[in-house]
Formats: C-alpha cells, structure tokens, sequence
C-alpha cells in the first residue's frame, strides 16, 4: 500500500511546468530558474531544482542525464531519442529515429527487471564543427 501523501499542485511548480513545457531545449535547473524568474522574481533555485526532481519522479517531465556535470530536463515525455554535442554540451531531440529491441538478447540482467531503456547518440553539433572543434580526443563517455 502506498503511504505516500498526494502532492499538492503548487503554483511554483505549475509555472516552472509550464515554461519547461515552452521550450524546444533541454535546460539545466539553473538554465530554467533564470527564466522563471521573470514570471515569479522570489522563487528560490532551490526550488526549482526541488519541484523539477518531483516533476520527474511523477512522470510529468524527463531528467536527462547528457554525460555532463549538470542534469537536464525535457518538457518531452512521449519516446524519443536525444543527441548530445561532445564539444559543447549542446543536447537535442532525435526524430524518426527506431532502434528495435526486439532481437535483443539479455542473458545477463544482474536479477533487474527491464522496463524501458535510453539510447543517447552523441557527436559533433553543426557550431563545433564549424568552429573546427572536432578533436575526438576530448569526447564525453
């Protein structure tokens, strides 16, 4: 049985919904804070990160994981594929792209239940490569 409380609908965590769900990026807590703020100028960064990290645990937005020191977050939650800049961070949608799972053969799952998985495609964005940043050397992992 599940104690947990209902979470109350607050109107910071509306807002901070709404404008994620603006945008066609990924912003960092800090990236969305900034803009918050010029609807709400007292709402705390610790705010926002709480009620992001509560916006993902309830499946309203995606915590996306970029390989980088920073978390971001997708107003996205229907399934789809991401794309991270190895040079500059820069994270975007991939559309149309199929992976099909179903000829994969997990023999070793470590006694984990699978339900869902993330395939992140990393590269070089359009700017670094034209800026001739194109070293592998210095790739995300």
């Amino acid at each position: 049985m599940d104690t947990k409380k209902p979470r109350r609908n607050t109107k910071q965590r509306q807002l901070i919904l709404e404008e994620l769900k603006k945008l066609e990026t990924h912003p960092s807590a800090a990236d969305l804070y900034e803009l918050v703020r010029l609807r709400m100028p007292n709402i705390s960064l610790g705010t926002v990160y709480r009620n992001l990290e509560l916006l993902a645990e309830s499946g309203e937005i995606r915590k996306l994981s970029s390989g980088h020191p920073e978390a971001r977050f997708d107003g996205r939650t229907d399934f789809h594929y991401h794309v991270t800049c190895a040079k500059c961070g820069r994270l975007e949608d991939v559309e149309g792209a199929q992976v099909d799972m179903t000829d994969l053969d997990l023999k070793d799952t470590k006694g984990f239940d699978i339900i869902g998985h993330q395939i992140q495609f990393v590269g070089v964005c359009p700017r670094c490569k034209s800026m001739g940043r194109t070293n592998p050397a210095k790739t995300l992992h």
